[in-house]
């Protein structure tokens, strides 16, 4: 087993300082081995309750009297199911010395639990714990990592069609169990035929025009799509940063799917010489990069942008940290050069650092504050 102490730390430190955390990511992602792991190391009680179980939710019909004479640390699986429990935890958390603290696993963002933030305002911490990124791998396994992406039971398949077909399995599961769970009236069938046409689309900007026209839908109805997918992490929208300048900029976002090994599944790819055969390596490579790339910068997505211009100009990934400006730019190749578009942003936007992620072996220098960054070295050279 992967550690995942670096994570496990995080929580922690957030258990002491609010009464309540909501552990937060995609389906089988490790929430729940991680939450456990919290919960053998603490002192004193601890309670688990998974609301998959009808026992527990049976425990739970009346939650305040369940949870009241509680003490220690209270776990809560698969709390999607019951959004109704925030407002018990609120109760509970405002109690005068706070003799337990709530640790909630769900598989939506805050904004699709949304009474979780207007409930426990002030009062909850929301972590996102991803699937396996680079931190947490050893720089040989970069490769793997790429093509089976970070689900841990996709890295850890014995053999490639092995990850394959779990990864296939995932995907039904997801679509004709957890997304109806989740309240989101969008058929299976539909959302497959659309999430797999996103790979074909990963890291472009969107244009919901031409995906409606594809679907014979309006764009309202694919951005509900695109809006239910990113909602339970398993897409990325990249702001486009607007800078206050004469040259027209792009407005739209850009769509990635978040895990490159659900990418390679929907391009029927299951080994590394198949992947470097397809035409959409270059930009599978990009979609990967910009995610661990945000986990090991420690940043959180309202920070990350991406910019470009009619006239071509763009940067795969600009970071804002406060009024500066990091750019990276993602490159597919082991002899990065600096461009013309590459000074054009270092200009315009006024850019701290340029870093230039590459698939080579090495990191070097291209100019004065652009560096090229080898991905296998990204945790020691950025």
């Amino acid at each position: 087993m992967i550690p995942r102490d670096g994570h496990r730390g995080a929580i922690e430190r957030l258990l002491i300082r609010v009464p309540v955390v909501a552990l937060l990511g995609a389906r089988q992602v490790g929430k729940t081995t991680l939450a456990r792991q919290i919960a053998g190391r603490r002192r004193g009680p601890t309670h688990v309750f998974d609301l998959e179980s009808s026992a527990d939710v049976a425990r739970l019909a009346d939650p305040l009297l369940t949870l009241s004479p509680l003490r220690g640390l209270v776990v809560v699986d698969e709390v999607q199911r019951r959004p109704d429990l925030f407002t018990t935890l609120r109760v509970l958390a405002d109690r005068p010395r706070r003799p337990a603290r709530f640790l909630v696993l769900g598989s939506a963002s805050p904004d699709l639990l949304r009474q979780s933030a207007e409930t426990l305002a002030g009062r909850v911490a929301h972590y996102e714990l991803p699937g396996f990124t680079l931190p947490e791998v050893a720089p040989r396994d970069l490769d793997r990592l790429w093509l089976r992406g970070g689900f841990p039971p996709s890295y850890t398949a014995r053999t490639h069609a092995d990850s394959y077909r779990w990864r296939g399995d995932f995907i039904r599961t997801f679509l004709e169990r957890d997304v109806p769970q989740l309240g989101i009236a969008i058929p299976s069938s539909v959302l497959e035929r659309f999430w797999s046409m996103l790979a074909h689309y990963h890291a472009q900007v969107w244009n919901g025009s031409e995906l409606g026209r594809a679907f014979g839908v309006s764009h309202h109805a694919v951005r509900r799509y695109l809006d239910a997918l990113e909602s339970t992490y398993m897409l990325r929208s990249l702001k486009p940063w607007s800078a206050n300048l004469k040259k027209r900029q792009v407005r739209a976002p850009k769509v990635y799917i978040r895990d490159s090994g659900l990418v390679h599944h929907f391009l029927g790819l299951t080994t590394r010489a198949e992947l470097e055969r397809h035409p959409k390596i270059g930009a599978s490579w990009e979609g990967f990069i910009i995610e661990n790339l945000i986990r090991t910068l420690g940043v959180d997505a309202r920070q990350c942008h991406y910019w470009a211009t009619h006239s071509g100009a763009e940067i795969d990934l600009v970071v804002q940290r406060g009024s500066r400006l990091r750019g990276f730019e993602i490159k597919r190749t082991s002899a990065p050069t600096l461009t013309r578009s590459m000074r054009t942003a270092m200009e315009d936007l006024g850019l701290s650092r340029l870093d230039v992620i590459h698939a080579g072996e090495h990191s070097f220098p291209l100019a004065r504050r652009v560096r090229a960054v080898a991905g296998k070295r990204i945790l020691d050279d950025l």
